[in-house]
């Protein structure tokens, strides 16, 4: 099996690493980002795609990678792993229906609770030792999972009516507009920052450059949160006004 995904702060990649080490004990995990995932794709016919969720939505980078690459899906048996902060309703079913239409074989959806990442909202902050039980009970639920497939029973959250339903009233109608387009609304605070370039390095859409030592941002944001939350100075936000708390998966591992 192959394991894809798109990752902002680390949290989904290790949810897809956890799965394909319990799975057949492998590291064949691969960011959409990674020139070789395509590759990876079309010699494997068992693929898990993992992704944090954004509104009971697709973020809008794997949402185009999947288009994009329409053609390279049909007839792979397909596992989705959808990470969120704490609801999501369908979240690994918007994606089964997008893959659906162009011929993958979904066999199953997780749905993963994880450490937040939205590090300039106080909505769903957590402490430390929270965050670490959180990050157990998803390792717990991986292996059972895990289990459930081999025996021939995949688990099926966010798949069917009823997930469809409670991801559409729950989220998507009142936010459908912020995950149809890149976002402008990146802020980087000319006054903290340093211009070490860090962000511009990690941006998966080449959204912000340096420009006379001050990082300067487009509007091509996928809203990852993986600048923000690896900002030296704090001086990138995008749905707050200031950075509460900066999260990294590998904190409670």
């Amino acid at each position: 099996m192959t394991g894809i995904y798109f990752s902002g702060t680390g949290n989904t990649k290790f949810c897809v690493d956890k799965f394909l080490k319990e799975y057949d004990d492998s590291k064949n995990s691969f960011s959409i980002e990674d020139n070789e995932a395509l590759e990876k794709i079309k010699n494997d016919n068992e693929i898990v795609i993992g992704y944090p969720v954004q509104y009971s939505n697709i973020p809008k980078i794997l949402q185009d990678y999947i288009v994009n690459n329409r053609y390279i899906w049909k007839g792979k048996n397909i596992f989705i792993i959808a990470t969120m902060g704490l609801f999501s309703g369908d979240g690994a079913g918007i994606l089964a229906r997008l893959l659906k239409n162009y011929g993958a074989i979904v066999v199953g959806g997780l749905h993963l609770k994880m450490p937040d990442s939205i590090c300039d909202e106080r909505a769903l902050k957590r402490s430390f030792e929270k965050n670490k039980k959180i990050v157990m009970k998803s390792k717990e639920k991986i292996c059972k999972s895990v289990r459930k497939i081999k025996n021939g029973k995949p688990p099926q959250e966010g798949l069917g009516i009823v997930y469809h339903l409670a991801g559409l009233f729950g989220q998507r109608l009142y936010f459908f507009g912020k995950t149809q387009k890149y976002t402008d609304k990146l802020k980087i605070n000319s006054l903290k920052c340093i211009g070490c370039g860090l962000c511009e390095r990690l941006c998966p859409m080449s959204n912000i450059v340096v420009k006379n030592g001050i990082a300067v941002s487009s509007d091509k944001c996928t809203m990852c949160y993986r600048c923000i939350n690896k900002c030296s100075q704090k001086a990138i936000t995008l749905l707050g006004k200031k950075v509460i708390e900066q999260n990294d998966v590998s904190r409670y591992l």
